[in-house]
């Protein structure tokens, strides 16, 4: 599972449009990435993984950009 959630958070992080599908439509946007109907539960699991490796990429690229304001 780790794996697919890796594939769609860079698809997510690398379309603006799609992101902003996902904002909107999770479900609709995981099933349509991953090929399948999936069971409730398990995409919720996988959004779930989605929005967390999101928020973790997020945080990093502003820590860097913070590094470099400070010439770090």
């Amino acid at each position: 599972m780790e794996e697919k959630i890796e594939k769609v958070a860079k698809k997510l992080l690398s379309d603006k449009k799609l992101m902003e599908k996902f904002e909107k439509s999770p479900v609709k946007v995981i099933e349509e990435l991953v090929g399948m109907d999936l069971p409730d539960a398990l995409v919720e699991q996988l959004i779930d993984g989605i929005k967390v490796k999101l928020a973790a990429t997020k945080v990093g690229n502003a820590l860097e950009g913070l590094g470099k304001l400070f010439g770090k």
